[in-house]
């Protein structure tokens, strides 16, 4: 037996042992077994199991762009706040400003992280036109006619909102937003000079 394998006949790689089937057919077996069905569906079942289970790396990821945003408008809000004290000649201590961000910050993180979050939300985009319209024109009325105290109080926070829903809506509203207040604060005859 071991010598009758020996001695069998190899093919040889000119001579193929299969049969050659044309291209058209063997589309054709393929599209009848249903086979690419079934690695469509399969990848299909992949890219959901993807999408809802993004696991830690997704909120990592909304943490890191909302963070992006949130450093920024903290160091507007300090900044706002050192100029509207330096404006009415007062001289701000740092446990100023460490106590109103002790009481602005994580209020403000946790609205601009839902917001960014939910950004491209029509309901977010109408929130944030209405909360435009509302605080942009409070902030011009009280540095016009509001009293110094209540400026030094309210301004800063009433600056970073304005400018933080400006950024956040999209660019027909945000542009709409700062036309209606530019508007109102001609139509009332204010100044929006500092």
């Amino acid at each position: 037996m071991a010598k009758n394998r020996k001695d069998a006949p190899k093919p040889s790689p000119a001579s193929p042992s299969t049969t050659d089937i044309p291209e058209e057919e063997q589309w054709r077996l393929i599209r009848e077994s249903g086979v690419l069905s079934r690695v469509k569906a399969d990848q299909d079942a992949r890219s959901t199991t993807r999408e809802d289970d993004d696991g830690p790396g997704a909120l990592a990821e909304e943490v890191f762009d909302a963070s992006v945003i949130i450093m920024p408008m903290t160091f507007f809000l300090v900044m706002m706040e050192i100029l509207i004290h330096h404006q009415y000649a007062k001289q701000p201590t740092f446990g100023d400003i460490a106590q109103k961000l002790l009481n602005t910050f994580p209020i403000m993180s946790v609205f601009m992280f839902y917001t960014i979050r939910h950004k491209c939300s029509v309901r977010t985009q109408v929130a944030l036109f209405l909360l435009s319209l509302g605080v942009g024109p409070r902030m011009i009325w009280l540095v016009n006619r509001g009293s110094w105290l209540t400026n030094i109080a309210q301004c800063p926070q009433f600056a970073t909102i304005w400018l933080y829903t400006v950024l956040q809506l999209n660019l027909p509203l945000a542009v709409l937003s700062l036309t209606l207040i530019g508007a109102w604060t001609w139509w009332m005859g204010l100044k929006l000079l500092l």
